[in-house]
């Protein structure tokens, strides 16, 4: 995440992540359905609408780190070097990001995660949103002439890549594996028309 620059900005960004810290800390000791937002902000000494200035929903808590990701997707795949290929761009950022979210340290977030149906179903929008942001910004890329259904697919396909190899017994492996297949998906656009 990008360092903010001014005394404000650095002090919210300070207040979002005692937010989120405090947030995560109940919700890991008591369990996420047994805390509410009020008792949130109470602990992180905030008012609810201050906690909601920051986050738009009690899930958007666990998922503190949902636009960051977004951007460090997107950036992958328009920040890239002139001439580098997009899917090895697309590659090292999913490893980055599983090798993040696959930390030991992470194990109890993500067990919270799979046991709450309102955590998965938070999660499964945050993808898809994440796809099409994605998406979106293969398609803006001039140098490619893939269609806008193949852009979203391959993005789609990044996307599922993560997840699944998060899931995976050997989630390095299971990246390398994955983008294989993406690779290949990707070249045989590569002599489809763009719609």
């Amino acid at each position: 995440m990008t360092e903010p620059s001014g005394r404000r900005e650095r002090k919210k960004a300070a207040t979002r992540q005692k937010i989120a810290d405090t947030a995560l800390r109940l919700f890991l000791e008591r369990g996420y359905d047994a805390v509410g937002i009020r008792e949130v902000a109470a602990e992180a000494d905030v008012a609810v609408t201050t906690l909601f200035s920051h986050f738009a929903s009690k899930e958007a808590l666990v998922f503190e780190q949902d636009a960051d990701f977004e951007q460090r997707l997107t950036q992958a795949a328009t920040g890239r070097a002139p001439h580098e290929p997009l899917i090895p761009a697309l590659r090292r950022e999913i490893q980055a990001l599983v090798r993040h979210c696959t930390a030991d340290s992470a194990a109890p977030i993500w067990n919270m995660i799979d046991g709450s149906p309102a955590l998965r179903e938070y999660e499964e929008s945050m993808r898809l949103r994440h796809a099409e942001s994605l998406a979106a910004a293969i398609a803006a890329d001039p140098d490619l002439t893939q269609s806008t259904t193949a852009c979203r697919t391959i993005a789609r396909f990044a996307i599922d890549a993560y997840s699944l190899a998060r899931e995976a017994a050997d989630p390095q492996a299971a990246v390398d594996e994955i983008f294989r297949m993406i690779e290949a998906a990707w070249e045989v656009t590569r002599s489809s028309p763009r719609v």
